[in-house]
Formats: C-alpha cells, structure tokens, sequence
C-alpha cells in the first residue's frame, strides 16, 4: 500500500468550494479590498464620519454668518446705539453705569 503524501491527505479534508482556485482567488481578492487596499472599509468609515462632521461644522458656521449679518445691518442702520452698547460710548455731558448681574 502506498502511502499518499500528507498535504494530499489535508488537501482532502478542505471542503470541496474552496478546493476551487477561482473560489480561493476570489476570496483573497476580497480580503485585500477590505483590510489591504488604499480604499478599505476602515478607511472609508473614517470618511464618512468626517464627512457628516463637516456637515455638522457647515451649518454651525451658517448661523454664525447669519448672526454677524444682522449684527452688521444693525450696525449700519443705528451706530450710535451699537456704540453705546457694545462699547460703553458716551457723549460729553452724559454719564455712564455699568450694572454687572451676578
């Protein structure tokens, strides 16, 4: 009785799909997009979770621009009491107080 060599004997206990070299080719295919390559999956959640930060940052920045515009038309329209409001301008014969709430 002869005896067959041992990784024939391996080979035959694998399961007959991935004894397949189009099957196994396919799969180390897939491992390589999925761990390996530039664009894997670690690296395109980490995109997307920046992305929607981003969007999050986006719409912050809006409103404040929208703040500041109004602050800027508010400004145009009545100098003097955005003067005195913000910085504690006065004219010549007034007197100014400053109450602070704690």
């Amino acid at each position: 009785m002869a005896k067959s060599p041992p990784l024939k004997a391996l080979l035959l206990r694998v399961p007959g799909p991935f004894r397949n070299r189009y099957v196994l080719v396919a799969i180390a295919f897939m491992t390589w997009m999925l761990f390996f390559d530039k664009h894997d999956v670690f690296t395109q959640w980490h995109l997307y979770r920046t992305n929607e930060q981003l969007k999050t940052d986006k719409v912050y920045y809006e409103e404040e621009i929208a703040e500041i515009r109004r602050d800027k038309r508010d400004l145009d329209l009545n100098r003097e009491k955005f003067a005195r409001e913000k910085y504690f301008m006065k004219r010549a014969d007034e007197d100014v107080f400053v109450i602070i709430e704690q």
